[in-house]
């Protein structure tokens, strides 16, 4: 066991595991953030408001049933690294944790506890083998874990690859993302409660358009995840 102890911290020395907002060293127990910043998060806690102003940017669009966003994200803000390095840095197991604490949140929200499966926003294809893996499915992955809620990543699909949604306004995001999903299997979703989940959430447009596929589903119902929101 000493050798063991012995093995580990020479390991931690030549490489140190560092919390990725402050990159100060992590201690045992401490998974890709601090305690302090963890702590330091700014939570959004609208899992817990009625008509909050998530929920308020579908009105008059899409019928949602509740709509919430783990944390705040600011451009320059110290968590911007926190997205940086779920979608960039390929550290996706940083979705899985992040996943996991703020579903610890919707545990007291009757409204995400009710939900009966965990949907992410899909990639095209050709995407998802650029960059080896979809951050919306491994932040579904700490969701589920905690909610107890099954996952499912082949219902919604991609149909078409829209270019980059960046520096467009808002009515051009919405023509980039019109039909570009597909419902493939509605009658698995027929009757559900859906939480569809995305890993920011700016204007809406894309989840927007996935909530019109997923609703071709008869009689289901969407909810609305973003691990943040900008």
């Amino acid at each position: 066991m000493k050798i063991a102890n012995l093995f580990t911290e020479f390991f931690n020395l030549l490489y140190p595991n560092l919390c990725i907002v402050c990159n100060e060293n992590l201690h045992r127990n401490e998974h890709f953030l601090c305690l302090t910043c963890l702590h330091g998060i700014p939570k959004t806690n609208y899992h817990n408001t009625i008509d909050n102003p998530i929920e308020k940017r579908f009105w008059g669009k899409v019928p949602i049933q509740s709509s919430t966003a783990f944390f705040f994200f600011q451009k320059g803000s110290p968590f911007q690294k926190i997205l940086h390095a779920l979608k960039y840095k390929n550290n996706k197991e940083v979705g899985e944790v992040l996943g996991k604490y703020a579903a610890v949140d919707l545990l007291d929200s009757p409204n995400f506890t009710s939900i009966d499966v965990i949907i992410p926003v899909p990639l095209h294809p050709k995407k998802l083998q650029k960059r080896g893996y979809n951050q919306s499915e491994w932040i579904c992955n700490g969701l589920s874990t905690i909610l107890n809620k099954p996952l499912d990543t082949t219902s919604l699909i991609r149909i078409r690859e829209n270019t980059t949604q960046t520096k467009k306004t808002v009515f051009e995001r919405y023509e980039n993302t019109d039909g570009i999903f597909e419902l493939k299997n509605k009658t698995a979703l027929i009757g559900k409660h859906i939480l569809l989940v995305d890993d920011v959430l700016t204007t809406g447009s894309t989840l927007e358009a996935c909530i019109i596929a997923l609703l071709e589903a008869e009689g289901a119902k969407v909810s609305v995840f973003a691990l943040a929101i900008a």
